[in-house]
């Protein structure tokens, strides 16, 4: 599992095995069942989280009590950073896993203090910062200029098999349209 972890952190920004060691410390693996809320909007979060296996999704709950999917995660991916999702350590945001998910997960204290300390471990943790903006403002620009059809095209190229592994609901959620909308456009792509 570890390795799988290297490899996480490889791929974004690699760093050498002395650097990647001080993060291996402080790791704890964890596993969430399908439909385990693992981090609860309003409640205290103080961890890093590394998914290696598995989706996950972000949520708020709409008035009508809807869930509404903010992102989408996958494995061999990091979530969003706890410094973006947290304000003075309370979530912004709900978690779920939507399939069954392994995490490894660190204090996000103790990686700060490992960012601070070491050059390798700062260009990495600079690079998620940056990596989890670029994606934030990619979706906002597409649901403000892609139709419904041209977002589900991209989707279907960033997650790719994601379709037949997590609910409908949740893909049409994160695409800002209804179901019903989502089940006629993937109509439309089969015929």
């Amino acid at each position: 599992m570890n390795k799988k972890v290297k490899n996480i952190v490889d791929g974004i920004f690699p760093i050498s095995n002395e650097s990647f060691q001080k993060i291996d410390g402080l790791l704890i693996f964890e596993t969430f069942e399908k439909g385990d809320v693992f981090i609860k909007r309003n409640k205290r979060n103080e961890k890093e989280y590394f998914i290696l296996s598995g989706v996950c999704k972000s949520y708020l709950i709409s008035p009508d009590g809807e869930e509404i999917t903010i992102s989408l995660f996958t494995e061999n991916n990091i979530l969003s950073p706890q410094s973006i999702r947290t304000s003075k350590n309370i979530s912004n945001l709900n978690f779920k896993a939507l399939t069954k998910l392994e995490m490894a997960s660190l204090n996000a204290k103790e990686f700060e203090r490992l960012m601070i300390e070491n050059i390798e471990i700062r260009h990495f943790g600079n690079t998620v910062l940056q990596n989890e903006l670029m994606a934030k403002v990619e979706k906002e620009i597409g649901l403000a200029s892609l139709t419904a059809k041209e977002r589900l095209v991209e989707f279907r190229k960033k997650y790719r098999l994601l379709e037949n592994l997590i609910p409908h609901t949740d893909i049409a959620s994160y695409l800002g349209i209804t179901n019903i909308s989502l089940s006629r456009l993937r109509k439309d792509f089969s015929s």
